[in-house]
């Protein structure tokens, strides 16, 4: 998962969307508390003026504040709202009911006149408030301070109650960015997908080459690995030729060594003729075993068919004029236009070879069936000889392994034919029947 580029950009955007709205959260809730303290001021200035205007001297020259403000609650002890008036000549207060027995404590006198925002100010019970006050000169020259508060708490509770509603809203943003990054995501890297798809199709040899409809990104990678497959490709068919021109370089010179050893044996020196056949005997395996892998490389065609029935036909026809194949009856129980997905000259080596040892095994007959199930065509050489043991099963499949005391074999047929099975991406099994010998290759159908 840690190597995986969708987990590592879905981490990167979850992480980033978090943060964001983290950010974006705090600076919300510091706006939404800057304009609740502007509401307030706003509010309070109404009631400051309507107290300024409530507000003169006596013919005594005490100062009063009319009764009958509008909000009711200045009126109330302790309700949070609050006005102070301060004669500034005597220092006497007159105060809001709501204040009760306290008052505010007032900063130190701006002298200005103009209205000013007072944060921070202790009122009842210290208690930090919102206010605002104003110094008010009549014409006579007496001055006084007027001041409107409301509790502080008022701002936090409106705070605290936005960001109760705005945390689920948050959350729900920040889900349903996740999940539209994540569909952008794969989105994004959709190409890729369908790029690794043309590549498993390659590999199985379904195409030979990347035909993907790749945007411009990805199209760069596309064509540097359609390149690499054609260099691929030139590069085993050189080295298939240059395998196949060493194999047939070599049968001239083994057939003149043939023609040595019977010389040699004329002579009567059999003990050298038998060390130098037997030397002969492994090059010519190994020259048929190159033969065979040289010419399944580079590859299997993914389009390759062939009809089953004509290809045993003939393979049979060739092993009847056999001498092993003169004694038996040979059965071809293939459907006549029943298709296999091989090469017809594979097929023809896969039951040359499985046809010939079963005719070398067999009593009296050798029968050749094919069927089809599900996404595989199976193809089946019986024969009613001994069988093989089970412990020597495992090793028939071995490159030169006779399990014959006969002769006249390489010990390579069942190898080759593994060998090209594999190829196709399919399998041999040989199972023993009552009696004789089943040998079982299926191959994958075609897409």
């Amino acid at each position: 998962m840690g190597n995986s580029i969708r987990f590592r950009l879905w981490s990167a955007a979850t992480i980033s969307i978090l943060v964001a709205l983290a950010i974006a959260g705090v600076g919300l809730r510091y706006l939404f508390e800057l304009n609740v303290e502007r509401r307030i001021v706003s509010e309070l200035t109404v009631d400051l003026n309507e107290l300024i205007g409530a507000t003169g001297f006596a013919a005594d020259g005490r100062l009063s504040v009319a009764p009958g403000l509008t909000d009711p609650r200045f009126a109330n002890p302790l309700s949070g709202h609050y006005w102070q008036v301060e004669d500034l000549s005597s220092h006497t207060l007159v105060r809001s009911r709501s204040l009760w027995d306290a008052t505010l404590a007032l900063p130190a006198l701006d002298g200005s006149g103009e209205l000013r925002k007072i944060e921070e100010l202790k009122g009842p019970g210290g208690v930090l408030t919102v206010a605002v006050e104003r110094t008010i000169t009549d014409a006579d020259g007496r001055s006084f301070r007027a001041i409107a508060a409301e509790d502080h708490r008022s701002v936090t509770v409106s705070v605290s109650e936005y960001v109760r509603d705005l945390v689920p809203a948050l959350i729900l943003l920040a889900a349903a960015l996740m999940a539209a990054f994540f569909i952008q995501i794969t989105v994004g890297l959709a190409p890729l997908e369908t790029l690794r798809i043309a590549v498993r199709n390659v590999i199985a040899q379904r195409t030979a080459r990347l035909e993907v409809g790749a945007p411009s990104e990805v199209r760069p990678l596309a064509d540097e690995i359609n390149r690499l497959l054609d260099a691929q490709e030139k590069a085993l068919l050189r080295a298939r030729s240059r395998a196949t021109d060493l194999a047939h370089g070599l049968k001239t010179p083994l057939q003149v060594l043939s023609a040595d050893i019977r010389a040699l044996r004329k002579k009567g020196e059999t003990e050298l003729a038998d060390e130098i056949e037997k030397s002969a005997g492994a090059i010519r395996r190994h020259v048929e075993r190159e033969l065979a892998r040289a010419r399944l490389a580079p590859g299997v065609s993914s389009k390759a068919s062939c009809r089953v029935r004509e290809a045993a036909a003939g393979v049979i026809g060739v092993v009847k004029r056999t001498p092993a194949g003169k004694q038996l009856a040979f059965v071809n129980d293939v459907a006549q236009d029943f298709l296999a997905p091989v090469d017809e000259g594979d097929l023809s080596e896969i039951l040359g070879n499985l046809v010939e040892n079963a005719a070398r095994f067999a009593k009296s007959s050798v029968q050749v069936k094919a069927w089809a199930s599900d996404g595989e065509v199976s193809i089946a050489v019986a024969d009613d000889g001994p069988g093989i043991p089970d412990a020597h099963r495992g090793s028939a499949l071995s490159r030169g392994v006779q399990l014959d005391s006969k002769g006249g074999s390489s010990g390579l047929g069942l190898a080759i034919v593994s060998d090209i099975v594999e190829a196709y991406g399919g399998r041999l099994t040989m199972t023993n029947a009552e009696p004789g010998l089943v040998v079982t290759i299926a191959l994958p159908r075609h897409g």
